[in-house]
């Protein structure tokens, strides 16, 4: 079954981007980013994925599996949009 990458997705994807940013930045950052907002945000997007999402994804969204969520999305957009389950 294909999934076209919907706008939700989209910004979780913008989201884990921006926290793997944040993340590779602590050792220089002066100050220090904040994380939390970005992991509140993460939880805000997630929460509103309907139940027709991936199920893989949702598990590593609500695992904290980041980097396999990540993974996972960016598998859908280098498939133009098309991510087959």
């Amino acid at each position: 079954m294909d999934h076209d990458m919907n706008e939700l997705e989209e910004q979780i994807l913008s989201a884990l981007k921006a926290l793997e940013a944040a993340v590779k930045a602590m050792s220089t950052a002066t100050p220090k980013p904040d994380l939390l907002p970005l992991f509140t945000r993460l939880d805000e997007l997630a929460g509103q994925l309907p139940r027709t999402t991936d199920p893989e994804l949702l598990h590593f969204l609500h695992r904290k599996s980041y980097e396999k969520a990540r993974a996972r999305l960016e598998g859908c957009q280098a498939a133009r949009g098309s991510c087959g389950h």
